[in-house]
């Protein structure tokens, strides 16, 4: 019987201290901050949408660039993941140009597929193999990202490169004065250990209200 209750009491005391770290940890959560969506979402969205942005469909050539695997999770402010919530991407080419009509030139790279869309499942992760961001004139390197369920946009914002020498020189970027908020839109780029020629980025995505059911 004491064996009994010993083994219980040590049940409900590990219980509780997970429980307890769990809620420790989601207190740590930051809410991703909106930012704005910019001048150049796709006025004319790709036939391929898929989350490889380094491939097109039907093409054989591969974007230029450094290749990235850009993976993350999608929660809510409980640390819970979220399903079921269509995270968008855009960003440019290794020449510094938008899939977009008001940006279109002989430098575009035709193997750069630009827009890349994912829906996530139960664990709320989502990922995209893309290429690191690279700055053109007036911004630092950025992702832009773009969430929505049920038609209803969540958050647009933007990922830019973490420790980049150009991000205290952005406009944008310099608009968010909290530094924990700040630090949150940032994603180190590193060697990739599942692909040494690649590169492997991690986003989590933390929203401010719940999304709608």
């Amino acid at each position: 019987m004491q064996m009994e209750r010993r083994t219980l009491l040590k049940t409900l005391l590990a219980g509780a201290l997970a429980s307890s770290a769990r809620r420790a940890w989601a207190q740590r959560l930051v809410a991703t901050q909106r930012q704005t969506e910019g001048p150049f979402y796709p006025d004319k969205l790709p036939l391929d949408q898929d989350n490889n942005l380094v491939n097109i469909s039907g093409r054989r050539g591969s974007a230029a660039g450094e290749v990235t695997d850009l993976t993350g999770r999608i929660l809510d402010l409980d640390g819970k993941p979220l399903r079921g919530v269509t995270i968008e991407i855009w960003q440019v080419d290794n020449n510094g140009r938008y899939i977009h009509s008001g940006d279109a030139g002989a430098s575009n790279d035709p193997n750069f597929q630009g827009f890349g869309r994912f829906e996530t499942g139960e664990s709320g992760q989502y990922r995209f193999r893309t290429i690191k961001p690279v700055p053109y004139p007036g911004r630092a390197p950025h992702i832009h990202v773009k969430l929505s369920k049920g038609g209803k946009e969540l958050l647009t914002t933007q990922l830019y490169v973490q420790g980049h020498r150009l991000n205290e020189r952005d406009g944008v970027l310099r608009g968010v004065r909290d530094p924990s908020q700040r630090a949150a839109l940032m994603a180190p780029f590193l060697p990739s250990i599942e692909r040494p020629a690649e590169l492997s980025a991690r986003f989590d995505i933390v929203l401010g209200a719940a999304p709608p059911s």
